[in-house]
């Protein structure tokens, strides 16, 4: 076997979740496969420890692809990941590890180093595992960015690898958009494009097949399967704007009320997958917001992680979110930040590091200052809270000097760790509410402060089942709704031979 490229007509077509679905369809086959995603912008980032016990980052996406696959995370899975911070600049993590900040403009001097690492890791995994699954980024056919490609196309140039596209038909334009693509990249890219998979379909299916045979026609390579919408698939989304506005679909509530929480979706939010344990609940409804009155009728906020942190509290000030979460607080019902949330409840903020804003004052709902340091702390602790068993990771160069009558956590050997006063909370911890005694134990805390005495938590949720159940949906719809006959051939023979060219093909000069 060699492996497969898997491309997407837009960002968020649906190429992470067929790839851990690929995966987890190989690996339930026997097939030993590992995913690869040369480079990815996200925010959302899980933590691998490597041997020498040092803590680094790669994509949420791979790391929830290696899950399908059966592996612990692994660095080389993601080797380039870049970490907007604005609109302008993002961090560049390189095999785990902060090494520049870039702008689009020094962007492209660094990007024949990035393009040798991740080839080099490439060429590591197909030593190790039988196939290797890549997902591409974005779209193949940025024109103005073929020129140095390393993640799409250039990654199947160089590698040799098949590419399917994926393309979201719920969006519409699925099949303009499947014939644009191909018809706009040049002739020696073409020939690795080996076929289309339709994602998010709803209704008959015979209604489409025309289409189907219409798109094979106009281009000579075959659809290769439909997926159907899926609403259960909306665990580890690369990307917050992959949520709808209420995350998951909650089941009825044990008790006779519903907990209602609200997370603010901040312009720079980082891994709001914290989010996701809480959605898995019964009986709480979680939602997604930009808007102060949502915070009214909350009975839980969250304010999640941030890659930008001071310049994410300016807008929350500026759109009166902030007045809406001191509101929130001051009626005694409960709140909660996380990472950067965290740092936002505090006194103030010494940011040298990210903004270089210097000391800037937080909201003042948790009696906390918070410096922040050069090096990033990239941990997977352990500990204990609110009497339970608790672990997570850590990504953030904020620490805390806090007056907090009581932590939030503590670590393994007894360290505090976030700060509790009365109804206000907050943790750098990621990934805590995962553990789920301690998940139950703090939203029946929540729901006493915020006067929902009909709540009752579930006493059986168990979120990493929930999270193997979705990974296995994923291969079962591998299994059920593409040829995988076809996926298979490509993963072991490579692009097939004679595919025609489409034109125009690429401008000249790109």
């Amino acid at each position: 076997m060699s492996g497969l490229l898997v491309a997407g007509t837009t960002s968020d077509a649906g190429k992470s979740v067929v790839t851990a679905g690929i995966c987890r369809w190989l690996h339930r086959r026997g097939v030993k496969v590992a995913p690869f995603k040369a480079q990815n912008m996200s925010n959302n980032s899980a933590v691998v420890v490597g041997v020498d016990g040092r803590g680094g980052e790669i994509g949420r996406a791979q790391a929830m692809q290696a899950a399908a696959c059966g592996l612990p995370p692994d660095l080389r899975f993601n080797p380039v990941l870049l970490k907007p911070g604005s609109d302008r600049s993002s961090q560049v993590v390189l095999l785990g590890r902060a090494v520049d900040t870039v702008t689009a403009g020094n962007y492209r001097s660094l990007r024949p180093t990035l393009a040798k690492t991740a080839y080099a890791a490439l060429a590591e995994l197909q030593q190790e595992y039988d196939a290797v699954i890549c997902e591409g980024a974005g779209s193949p056919t940025e024109i103005n960015l073929r020129d140095g490609d390393f993640v799409n196309m250039g990654l199947a140039r160089h590698a040799n690898l098949p590419a399917i596209v994926v393309g979201d038909i719920d969006r519409g334009g699925v099949f303009a958009a499947f014939f644009g693509t191909l018809a706009l990249l040049g002739p020696e890219d073409q020939a690795h494009v080996a076929g289309f998979v339709i994602n998010k379909f709803r209704g008959d299916l015979s209604l489409l097949k025309p289409g189907l045979d219409m798109i094979t026609a106009a281009t000579q390579r075959p659809v290769h399967g439909v997926l159907p919408f899926d609403h259960d698939v909306w665990l580890d989304a690369e990307d917050s704007l992959a949520y709808g506005r209420t995350l998951g679909r909650p089941a009825a509530p044990r008790g006779t009320s519903w907990l209602r929480v609200a997370v603010v979706r901040l312009p720079r939010i980082s891994n709001a997958t914290d989010a996701e344990a809480f959605a898995a609940e019964p009986g709480v409804r979680v939602h997604l917001t930009v808007e102060p009155g949502d915070l009214a009728d909350a009975d839980l906020v969250v304010i999640p992680g941030s890659k930008a942190t001071v310049s994410d509290l300016d807008w929350l000030r500026r759109t009166g979110l902030a007045d809406a979460v001191e509101r929130h607080a001051g009626a005694g019902k409960p709140l909660l930040g996380i990472c950067g949330g965290f740092q936002m409840l505090g006194r103030t903020i010494n940011d040298e590091v990210e903004s270089g804003r210097g000391t800037v004052p937080g909201l003042g709902l948790l009696p906390v200052d918070f410096g922040f340091a050069e090096r990033k702390t990239l941990a997977r602790p352990s500990g204990a809270g609110l009497g339970a068993p608790v672990s997570g990771y850590e990504i953030h160069h904020g620490y805390a000097v806090s007056d907090a009558p009581e932590p939030l956590l503590r670590y393994g050997d007894g360290r505090p760790e976030g700060a509790v006063d009365r109804n206000v909370s907050g943790t750098h911890w990621h990934g805590a509410f995962e553990s789920d005694e301690f998940r139950r134990r703090f939203l029946t805390g929540a729901a006493r402060q915020a006067g929902r005495h009909g709540f009752t938590v579930a006493p059986d949720t168990r979120f990493a089942v929930i999270r193997e159940r979705a990974l296995d949906a994923l291969g079962d719809l591998v299994e059920e709704h593409l040829d995988t006959s076809a996926i298979l051939r490509l993963i072991e023979d490579g692009p097939p031979a004679g595919l025609p060219f489409v034109p125009p093909g690429a401008p000249r000069g790109v």
